[in-house]
């Protein structure tokens, strides 16, 4: 679904990202790993269109992408759950929801029921505004908008971060669901290694702006991600 060339991101003089190549297939879920600072987040900036890369090509779903911002990922079929969530604190959940429609034909102007059936805690609160949810809550939410969209491929950056234990476990459960369905490549940014190793198919482990390694699960043992990842 989703194949890198070379890719190389820039912050004004500063070179962040140096010839990443990778590939995140249909069906699975590719993880990001390394430590603070090596780029993971530049890394999904650059494939969601938030922030230009300097080089390289972007292939997605066969198609050779150029330098497209935001938006027009999104029509694409690219979703990005950004760390932070980044919901909209003064709409309503239902209305956060609704924002997803922008990508979609009018006909399709609609939430479907597995929203709602992968997260139950939303439907309950579709009155409430964003900024009242627990953190949690706006993590599921912000994952809900996503799909919204129908993306071709998901991006997630750190969604456990600052999640209580039961949510992490729900949200683990929707990715599985997410893969199992098969119609979308998951790309996980995450720091949480467990919950990493557990879900990922393949790594990719950066250091510095460069890929240390990357593999399927079955190519790569537990103390080779492990160790790269605290290098």
């Amino acid at each position: 679904m989703l194949t890198l060339n070379d890719l190389t991101l820039h912050y004004g003089h500063s070179q962040i990202l140096y010839g990443i190549s990778m590939e995140a297939a249909q069906g699975e879920v590719t993880c990001v790993m390394g430590t603070n600072g090596v780029g993971k987040t530049s890394l999904i900036k650059a494939v969601s269109g938030t922030h230009p890369r300097s080089g390289g090509e972007v292939v997605l779903n066969g198609e050779e992408l150029g330098i497209l911002p935001a938006h027009k990922m999104a029509w694409k079929g690219v979703a990005y759950v950004p760390q932070g969530r980044e919901i909209f604190p003064l709409l309503t959940v239902r209305e956060n929801l609704e924002t997803g429609f922008a990508c979609l034909p009018a006909s399709e102007h609609f939430i479907p029921d597995e929203i709602f059936e992968l997260f139950p805690v939303l439907k309950k609160m579709q009155n409430r505004r964003g900024g009242d949810l627990s953190g949690g809550q706006q993590q599921q939410l912000a994952i809900a908008r996503a799909l919204i969209t129908k993306p071709r491929l998901l991006l997630l950056d750190e969604p456990t971060e600052g999640i209580q234990p039961n949510i992490i476990q729900q949200i683990g459960e929707v990715i599985r669901h997410l893969r199992t369905q098969g119609d979308m490549a998951i790309v996980l940014v995450e720091q949480y290694f467990d919950f990493a190793y557990d879900l990922a198919d393949r790594f990719v482990v950066l250091r510095r702006g460069e890929i240390l390694m990357s593999g399927l699960k079955s190519e790569l043992s537990r103390d080779q991600v492990l160790q790269g990842v605290t290098v």
